[in-house]
């Protein structure tokens, strides 16, 4: 580790030894996993209640899914310049002020009174305090302790990151279902207040003696890259990814791009534009400036590969709490609380295993543990495949929900560590950011990726169905209309949009497309987490090429 610009911190009794013990000591670790968390469950949580903010807020379904995906935007372009602030003010006090702005953000989310107040607390004052808050979270905990503890510390967070993801749709039912949607957004305004008490156990300074300067260049470049790169994801589902499904329109004019999807254009100007960022970085560092990202972290091999291993993970992770809620809820006809309680073996089985698996370094090598973890997963998923059902029942599903929950939570138990170990202490905040950022990237382009492609074969499998059915008194005629409403309907892969599609159908054209629906649902999620054990599989291509550096190359004693 580099000593010279964070002596001042380590002297100051911030980095503590193994044996170290007592509030005060694991303090920080409290407060950052109480950051982390609200900044994970805030927009899972709120999944489960679009209908119910849509009934409150007298709008429609995009518009609130738009704001979802606006906080994700917010939050993905502000995550990078966000890393960096903890190296130009002190911990204390830049975790104590972002906690308070999201704070505000997520109380005024609580009391909106129309969606323009939804969109400016939730989304932007909210999405831009979580930027700061997550990297902030892995920061302080290597600057906090060290050895076994740090394990241990990062550990809990990846547990609670994970645990988060899939804890939020069952608190967003249970308060949608028995009370308020706002209620969602009060507990996290309590959150916030409990982990304010923790702050004070937080270092002072900063993470360099000598004070720098936010690289606005940098920071415009990432933004507008990270920016491109998000919107386009997040259009693919509308869109599609490469052939325009439909018009692209904005603000009534439609915008020509020669017969190609949107999200062609987008993800190449974002990838334009980090190439860019790059090399306007490498400029900055050959100056003598403060480079928002230092170009030594992409030539660190043990980092990147980090970082890549991590993203993939992210993609599974996201793809796998978006389509198995979808199908519960769709398919086997399960509530939004149900759903949760369906999830809870995951959600504890991750918990579990991110926290009390640290130590098995020292018997085992990471790199197996985290080969073995990406084993359980794909087991898991296709056992999941397997009791895919839609008279699927809670206790036939745990199993299959752990083994996902242990396998995740083992590759997250040694991962995170071994990333951020790879990199000198004096790059921590850089490379804090850069993690978050490549996560979050993951989750955007798992949803994405995952979601098309359950959506896409639900629907393929509906028109196959429609096309094919036999014995039904639908005329061809009317099976072919009905093909063609199906092309300009909204999602039909909700219960919701189901009902309200076949409301307008005469009674034998309800029949045959209630059995279809449901057909069509059943084969989609199957060969949808097929898919999902396929990306494990790339998890395990990715980590071929990852070569430890530094404290994560040796077992502790």
């Amino acid at each position: 580790m580099d000593s010279d610009a964070n002596a001042h911190v380590l002297d100051e009794g911030v980095a503590r030894t193994d044996s170290a013990s007592g509030l005060a000591y694991w303090g920080p670790a409290v407060a950052v996993s109480l950051a982390m968390f609200i900044g994970v469950i805030d927009s899972t949580l709120m999944n489960v209640a679009i209908p119910s903010i849509v009934t409150d807020l007298d709008t429609t379904v995009t518009v609130v899914q738009g704001a979802i995906s606006f906080y994700a935007m917010v939050m993905a372009a502000l995550i990078l310049p966000g890393g960096k602030l903890s190296s130009m003010y002190g911990v204390r006090r830049l975790m104590t002020a972002t906690l308070l702005v999201y704070g505000v953000g997520t109380t005024l989310a609580a009391l909106s009174w129309n969606v323009v107040v939804l969109y400016v607390g939730w989304s932007v004052i909210e999405g831009a305090a979580a930027a700061v808050l997550l990297p902030l979270t892995f920061t302080v905990l290597l600057v906090s302790y060290e050895g076994a503890d740090r394990a241990k510390a990062l550990g809990i967070l990846a547990g609670v990151n994970a645990a988060g993801a899939a804890f939020g749709p069952l608190l967003g039912g249970a308060v949608t279902t028995f009370a308020s949607w706002r209620w969602g957004f009060g507990i996290e305004v309590l959150i916030v207040l409990v982990a304010l008490a923790f702050v004070r156990y937080l270092p002072e300074a900063s993470l360099n003696e000598t004070p720098t300067k936010l690289d606005i260049g940098g920071t415009l470049l990432s933004v507008a890259g990270t920016t491109a790169l998000v919107a386009g994801v997040l259009l693919a589902g509308r869109y599609g990814w490469l052939a325009a499904r439909r018009p692209f329109v904005v603000g009534g004019v439609q915008l020509d791009s020669f017969g190609a999807s949107p999200t062609v254009w987008l993800v190449g100007i974002g990838v334009g534009v980090f190439a860019a960022f790059v090399q306007y970085e490498r400029r900055v560092e050959r100056e003598g400036g403060s480079p928002l990202v230092p170009v030594r972290l992409l030539s660190n091999g043990a980092f990147t590969a980090g970082i890549a291993t991590n993203a993939v993970r992210s993609l599974v992770l996201a793809g796998f709490i978006f389509v198995v809620p979808v199908f519960l809820q769709t398919g086997a006809g399960y509530t939004a609380f149900e759903t949760g309680v369906a999830m809870l073996p995951f959600s504890v089985a991750t918990f579990v295993a991110s926290v009390f698996t640290t130590g098995w370094r020292r018997f085992v090598a990471p790199k197996l543990l985290v080969q073995a973890g990406v084993v359980l997963m794909g087991i898991g998923v296709l056992a999941l495949a397997s009791q895919t059902a839609l008279d699927a029942t809670v206790a036939q599903l745990a199993v299959p929900m752990a083994l996902v929950g242990l396998g995740l939570g083992l590759v997250m138990a040694q991962l995170i560590d071994m990333t951020l170990s790879a990199v000198d202490q004096r790059d921590s905040a850089a490379a804090s950011g850069l993690l978050n950022a490549t996560m979050m990237l993951g989750y955007s382009f798992g949803t994405a990726i995952v979601g098309t492609y359950l959506l896409r074969r639900f629907y393929d499998g509906v028109v196959d169905g429609v096309l094919a059915a036999a014995g039904a008194s639908v005329s061809a005629s009317e099976r072919g209309a009905l093909v063609a409403a199906l092309e300009t309907a909204a999602e039909t892969a909700t219960e919701g949009t189901q009902r309200a599609f076949l409301a307008g159908l005469t009674p034998a054209q309800r029949e045959l497309l209630a059995e279809v629906f449901d057909a069509a649902i059943v084969q989609a999620q199957r060969t949808t987490l097929f898919l999902l054990a396929l990306f494990a599989l790339l998890v395990l291509l990715v980590r071929r090429f990852y070569r430890t550096k530094g404290p994560a190359a040796t077992r502790e004693p």
